[in-house]
């Protein structure tokens, strides 16, 4: 399966045949589905961000985030402040991914359910 990079570097008609592996390639690694899901009530900093997801290094959280906006999910805006701070919003096609998120959700409280580790957060 191609890399979210070598798919960001081609053009839509060289994208996987499959819209499944495309969208997988999109946002198949655990920090980007984790950082949408923290996007989704709105815009955070980066500092919010890192705390909100937890245990991501800060040069893996800042490459997620480049290819995210790269690939157009994401929009980064710089405030040229001293000390600066960047802040991060969801594009549309970002929110569009919503319900892809909400049937995860779904179904891992269902499988907790399942297997009697159901813990509502």
């Amino acid at each position: 399966m191609e890399t979210a990079k070598d798919i960001q570097a081609k053009p839509a008609k060289d994208l996987p045949a499959c819209p499944v592996e495309t969208t997988l390639t999109l946002i198949s690694d655990k920090w980007k589905i984790l950082i949408l899901r923290d996007l989704m009530p709105g815009t955070k900093r980066f500092g919010e961000l890192k705390k909100s997801i937890g245990h991501v290094s800060q040069k893996v959280l800042t490459a997620q985030l480049r290819q995210m906006e790269e690939s157009g999910l994401v929009i980064r805006t710089v405030f040229p402040e001293v000390p600066p701070h960047v802040e991060y919003t969801l594009t549309d096609l970002g929110y569009s991914l919503k319900p892809i998120l909400d049937a995860m959700w779904d179904w891992g409280e269902n499988y907790k359910a399942q297997n009697g580790q159901s813990d509502k957060v």
